[in-house]
């Protein structure tokens, strides 16, 4: 075991860390310092980020192929599965550069392939796996709650109209009603998401505490920086739509970059006992 990883708090529950407040400043902020950290160590980021850029794609060839939309299934339920354990690598890569400047030594001494995926690795043992089944249920709840909108409105025409005739669909009266109470009920669905993972993922990786407790940090985090925080979602959202046009390809820098920063915005937002 690493210096770094004998660092981290001991075996046990850790004491729950204080809600902090934040200005809107810190945006600016954690974004500049996920940027160095990727600049930093950039093999690493891209290497996460490549497994979001290739699921894009694979969703993408498969909405086009009708025959085989039934593929599209296990790519769209890989992505809320994987997804925290491929920023945990990111959490941990600034973790660990942090640690080595507070230390006053070599930038990145301590991120070897290695200690990143074996961190990786051990979240399965941790409460990460909870945190994953949350995302996943609510994902679940959503596919449902919009399939529930689209036969309101539309009765019972099938989805796939959508793509092979949308002005019979989309620009109808009842297809604008769909689009903008869907719409409303993602935007509940996202703060929701949002709320209970912003902090709570990168505060499973640093402490040792359930995954309750640490959703629950997170939400009064949000609650207690609404403003801020719904600003954040904003700027994440318009990243990753701009990052997304050329092909997914804008991920490649995106995706790690946002992965960072939210390992520092986590760093800013709570205060932690001793």
């Amino acid at each position: 075991m690493t210096q770094i990883d004998a660092d981290r708090d001991p075996a046990g529950p850790s004491p729950t860390p204080e809600i902090g407040r934040v200005d809107i400043s810190v945006i600016g902020d954690v974004l500049a310092a996920g940027w160095r950290d990727f600049k930093r160590v950039p093999l690493v980021g891209l290497f996460f980020s490549t497994f979001y850029v290739v699921g894009g794609l694979i969703l993408a060839v498969q909405l086009q192929r009708a025959d085989q939309s039934y593929s599209i299934i296990p790519v769209a339920f890989g992505f809320p599965l994987l997804a925290p354990f491929l920023a945990v690598g990111l959490y941990e890569v600034s973790r660990r550069l942090e640690h080595r400047d507070d230390a006053g030594e070599a930038a990145g001494l301590e991120c070897r392939w290695s200690e990143i995926l074996g961190v990786v690795f051990r979240q399965k043992d941790r409460q990460m796996p909870s945190m994953a089944v949350v995302i996943i249920m609510v994902f679940l709840f959503w596919v449902f709650i919009a399939h529930m909108v689209f036969a309101l409105f539309l009765g019972l025409m099938p989805m796939t109209n959508i793509l092979s005739d949308p002005a019979q669909t989309i620009l109808t009266a009842n297809g604008v009603k769909m689009l903008l109470v869907g719409s409303l009920v993602g935007l509940v669905f996202a703060y929701v998401l949002f709320s209970l993972t912003v902090v709570s993922l990168p505060l499973l990786l640093d402490k040792e505490l359930d995954f309750i407790t640490a959703m629950i940090v997170s939400w009064q985090f949000v609650a207690a920086n609404r403003g801020v925080m719904i600003l954040w979602g904003i700027v994440i959202s318009g990243l990753l739509f701009v990052a997304m046009i050329p092909a997914f390809l804008g991920l490649f820098l995106v995706m790690p970059v946002l992965g960072h920063a939210t390992w520092h915005l986590y760093r800013r937002a709570l205060v932690h006992p001793g």
